[in-house]
């Protein structure tokens, strides 16, 4: 017998791989999303031990209409309600470990069920400072990404690309992706500090040394990677991008990153791993997060998004 399989229809603005792992349309609510903080399990709900990276001061995730100051409300790209993470008006010098609240993570925490093998994200996106000043606000956003934290029976390792928008005040517009350097030790990765509990190759979004013309310990840019993306003439005038990102889980190998209509070939680029962490076995947690570049609120919005497999 014939058989008619009838998808959303909000789906056809995506490409999904054959196993549709999530479907989260943020008129519908968080779907799971929620803020990235520390493990607070020391004595008074503090933290175990000190880390160069401050942690609890992140920026917040929520629901949001996009509203401004001229604009109004733009609502999302469809409906009315994105995932919205906003940082807090602090940056410090790129070549220096990020300052607290300088960034905003947003994160579904999930396990995988499936062999090892293709993962894909997918998004319709938007970014933007806040509109508090005159002038384009471009500037103010230094970075923002997406990847998996994923861990197998063997390893943990962190699959994500990043766009490097500005740094320190110069336009780069360049894609990256998360590579760590062999010659990279757990000390240069945790910027001096002894027996920190993040190992090498791990929340790479943060840690790693960094250096002026925007590379650092834990990212290799990709090839011909120079993009410029749509960004309008005022902050308040939002515009809608769609991101892709492939890798292979099985493999420890990326594939494919689409941003628009252009499609980079990741192939033969190799996923850093480390030592399996204990208690987190089939990890499979997807993250969205931005970094400002300014003393100055920066905006990350997202539509919808699939996470898919084959």
């Amino acid at each position: 017998m014939d058989q008619v399989i009838a998808l959303e229809r909000g789906l056809s603005k995506f490409q999904p791989l054959k196993k549709i792992i999530c479907y989260d349309d943020f008129d519908r609510g968080l779907n799971g999303w929620l803020d990235l903080h520390p493990n607070y399990v020391g004595k008074d709900f503090n933290l175990l031990r000190h880390s160069q990276v401050e942690k609890t001061q992140w920026g917040p995730i929520m629901l949001s209409s996009a509203s401004y100051r001229f604009a109004g409300t733009h609502g999302s790209m469809e409906g009315t309600y994105s995932l919205k993470l906003a940082t807090r008006p602090v940056s410090s010098s790129y070549d220096q470990p990020p300052a607290p609240g300088s960034m905003s993570h947003a994160i579904k925490r999930m396990t995988n069920h499936l062999p090892g093998g293709l993962r894909q994200i997918e998004c319709w996106y938007s970014y933007t400072p806040e509109q508090d000043r005159l002038g384009i606000g471009e500037k103010s956003i230094r970075a923002f990404g997406v990847f998996f934290d994923n861990q197998d029976e063997e390893n943990r390792f962190f699959a994500g690309a990043r766009y490097v928008n500005c740094v320190n005040g110069e336009m780069i517009r360049k894609w990256q992706v998360f590579q760590t350097a062999d010659h990279v030790t757990d000390l240069d990765w945790a910027y001096g500090v002894e027996n920190d509990w993040c190992k090498r190759g791990i929340d790479n979004q943060w840690y790693g040394r960094r250096n002026s013309d925007g590379s650092g310990d834990g990212f290799v840019w990709v090839p011909d990677g120079h993009q410029d993306l749509c960004y309008n003439e005022s902050d308040d005038k939002i515009n809608w991008l769609y991101l892709r990102f492939l890798y292979d889980s099985e493999k420890k190998e990326y594939v494919e990153l689409q941003s628009g209509n252009r499609i980079f070939d990741l192939r033969g680029i190799k996923i850093t791993t480390a030592e399996s962490y204990a208690r987190i076995n089939g990890l499979l947690n997807p993250c969205f997060w931005i970094e400002n570049d300014t003393n100055r609120r920066v905006f990350f919005y997202v539509d919808s998004v699939v996470v898919s497999a084959e």
